[in-house]
């Protein structure tokens, strides 16, 4: 059965984040989903919160900004936040978005070749191997992490176009299709997904993607929605609640496990 997450999103302030994880927790929802919007707050740090906060719910972030992070850096918060709480930490790397990469400084001139290159390493650090690499943009001598995780958490990568998409399931363990994705455009996504995880060689990957519902949809509409995703090929559909008459996040969460959770098919 296809997982059921909630999106708290970072245009909402950190201080509103402890009753939507607790929300979600007490209602049943698989996965909480954050992620790290310049430049509004820290999905880690977030991450790690909601975590410290919760019992069972796994929390992704979907996505931390490979420009912004030195990929040890990075190995060595996943490495922390898995053995913290085992199984239940779900990371997300990705480019970020070019115009804000700039903005910092950290636009690279070749986003692919630095996702494959940072990728690449930080998988392999997490799978406790020592790692040495001289690449255009990571440079890595003899780096190996004293607490890797063990297993190490799948690790995925936000992906929009064909060749993105082939490099998540590549160098990654599946890919974060973003709310602009339809039912077709997943199914059109198989192909490039299958040529990428052909050459990783690994047996399945992960398809998260994020579904917005606007304003009040019902739950029994909802549950359609995720139903129509689960058909297309989706393993975790993460719903995000936006518009003017919205649902409140903590009540959204409570409606998402309660209500669309059961109805779903």
């Amino acid at each position: 059965m296809t997982t059921l997450g909630v999106i708290f999103p970072p245009s909402r302030p950190p201080e509103e984040l402890r009753e939507v994880a607790v929300a979600a927790d007490d209602a049943g929802v698989e996965q909480l989903w954050l992620w790290e919007d310049c430049f509004f707050e820290s999905g880690v740090a977030a991450a790690a919160a909601a975590l410290g906060w919760t019992q069972r719910i796994a929390v992704g972030i979907g996505l931390m900004p490979v420009p912004l992070r030195n990929v040890a850096l990075t190995a060595m918060e996943i490495a922390t936040i898995e053995r913290l709480f085992p199984g239940r930490f779900v990371p997300g790397i990705g480019h970020g978005v070019l115009d804000w990469m700039g903005q910092v400084g950290a636009r690279a001139a070749s986003p692919m070749t630095l996702l494959r290159e940072y990728g690449t390493a930080l998988r392999a650090l997490l799978h406790g191997e020592t790692v040495s690499t001289d690449g255009r943009y990571v440079q890595l001598e003899d780096v190996a992490l004293d607490w890797p995780p063990s297993p190490a958490p799948p690790l995925l990568v936000g992906a929009v176009g064909p060749k993105t998409l082939e490099l998540a399931t590549e160098v990654g363990d599946g890919v974060i299709l973003t709310g602009a994705t339809t039912p077709q455009a997943l199914r059109d996504a198989a192909e490039p997904l299958a040529a990428g995880q052909a050459r990783s060689g690994r047996a399945a990957a992960d398809v998260v993607v994020f579904v917005t519902v606007t304003d009040r949809a019902p739950a029994a509409e909802i549950a359609a929605r995720v139903g129509d995703y689960a058909a297309a090929g989706a393993t975790h559909v993460a719903l995000h609640a936006v518009g003017d008459d919205s649902y409140p996040l903590p009540e959204f969460a409570a409606l998402v496990g309660r209500e669309v959770r059961p109805a779903v098919r």
